[in-house]
C-alpha cells in the first residue's frame, strides 16, 4: 500500500517523535489510567496520543476531554472494532515512531523511550513488543511463532490440556528465556510499535479482522517484506487483559474463531479453513452437549444453561469470517 493510500500524513523531522494509538470500549477507569500512566512515562518524547472510542456507553469521551485535554479524542457512535480504530487512529498520526497500546494496559518506567530508541538504534526491525505482566507482576506470554495447521487445531480449542507438547511449547516460544531480547514472529497487539515506513510499505491492519488475529496477521505481512520483529524485554507494560471483550463473551467465541479462520484461509487455503471450521463448530456442538447434560443433572445449572445459550450462538452464526 502506498503513502496515499494509506492516507497516513506527514511526520515530524524528531525521530523521538511517537504516536499512540489507543482504541477503546467501555474501560473508562483503566483507560484513565493508561493516560495518566503515559504521561508519567513519556519523558522526552515528542509524544502524540490518539484514543478512538468504539461508541463507549460509560462516559469515555467525556473523561477524556475533561482529564486528558492533550490527548486528541476520536468518539465514534459504533464499536468499529480493533483494526479499523488502530487505522483512523493511525491516519491521524504524526510520529515518525506508532504504537498500538490497549486501552487495559499502564506504561511502567521509561518504556516508551526504550521501544523508540531500540528502533532508533536497529533500522531493521520493523516491529517491537514490550514484555506484557499482569498487574500482580507475573510474565505474561506475549512473543509467538506462527501457527501452524497442527497449531490452530490444539491452540484455544476445549483440547488443549491433550496437545502434544511440542505443538503449543514453539507456539508459545516456552523454548527461549523471557527476560532476554529476541527474534521472534510476532508480538501481542495489546501494546505493538512500528514504523510509519513499515506502515507505508505493507499497508494498514486488514479490517476484516474485527477482533485478534489482526496484529499476527500484521507481523505476518511486514516479515514477509523482509523486516525483524523483536521482542524487548527491557521495556515493560501491565496488561490487565480481556477487559474489553470479557463484556461480551459470545461476540468474543464468534470474533476469535472467525479471526483464526480468516488468517488460516488467507495464508493457508480454502480447503484447510473449511475443514478448521468444521472441526470448530464440532467442538462447540460437543460442549453444548455436555453442558446441557450436566444442568440436566443438576449441577450449576444457571451457569450451564448459560454456556449453552452462548455456545448455541456460536454455532448459528456459522463461524464463517468476512472473504471466506
Amino acid at each position: 500500500m502506498s503513502m496515499s493510500e494509506a492516507h497516513l500524513q506527514s511526520p515530524t523531522p524528531n525521530p523521538q517523535s511517537l504516536s499512540i494509538i489507543i482504541v477503546s470500549w467501555n474501560v473508562r477507569d483503566l483507560l484513565r489510567a493508561c493516560l495518566a500512566s503515559i504521561a508519567d512515562g513519556r519523558g522526552d518524547l515528542s509524544l502524540d496520543v490518539i484514543v478512538v472510542d468504539s461508541g463507549s456507553a460509560d462516559g469515555t469521551p467525556a473523561m477524556v476531554r475533561d482529564d486528558f485535554p492533550w490527548v486528541t479524542l476520536i468518539a465514534r457512535p459504533d464499536n468499529v472494532g480493533f483494526p479499523r480504530g488502530n487505522n483512523i487512529g493511525i491516519r491521524q498520526a504524526r510520529g515518525e515512531k506508532i504504537l498500538l497500546l490497549n486501552p487495559d494496559t499502564e506504561v511502567a518506567g521509561d518504556a516508551l523511550a526504550t521501544m523508540v530508541n531500540f528502533l532508533e538504534s536497529h533500522p531493521d526491525v520493523g516491529v517491537v513488543g514490550p514484555q506484557l505482566r499482569y498487574p500482580e507482576g507475573a510474565i505474561q506470554s506475549s512473543r509467538r511463532r506462527f501457527p501452524t495447521v497442527a497449531t490452530a487445531f490444539w491452540e484455544s480449542t476445549w483440547l488443549e490440556p491433550w496437545a502434544p507438547r511440542p505443538v503449543l511449547d514453539g507456539y508459545y516460544v516456552r523454548d527461549r528465556p523471557d527476560d532476554a531480547t529476541q527474534d521472534v514472529d510476532w508480538v501481542m497487539g495489546a501494546a505493538l510499535m512500528t514504523r510509519r515506513e513499515v506502515i507505508e510499505q505493507v499497508g494498514l491492519l486488514d479490517e476484516a479482522y474485527f477482533m485478534y488475529s489482526e496484529e499476527l496477521d500484521w507481523c505476518y505481512r511486514i516479515k514477509q517484506e523482509g523486516w525483524r520483529v523483536v521482542y524487548l524485554p527491557e521495556a515493560q507494560i501491565v496488561h490487565h487483559e480481556g477487559k474489553s471483550s470479557e463484556q461480551a463473551v459470545t461476540a468474543r467465541h464468534v470474533n476469535f474463531q472467525r479471526a483464526k479462520l480468516r488468517y488460516f484461509r488467507k495464508y493457508h487455503g480454502r480447503a484447510v479453513a473449511t475443514l478448521l471450521r468444521l472441526f470448530l463448530l464440532a467442538n462447540y456442538a460437543w460442549q453444548i452437549i455436555l453442558e446441557g447434560t450436566k444442568g440436566i443433572l443438576g449441577h450449576r445449572r444457571a451457569l450451564r444453561w448459560q454456556r449453552v445459550a452462548s455456545y448455541w450462538q456460536v454455532l448459528k452464526s456459522g463461524l464463517r469470517p468476512a472473504g471466506y
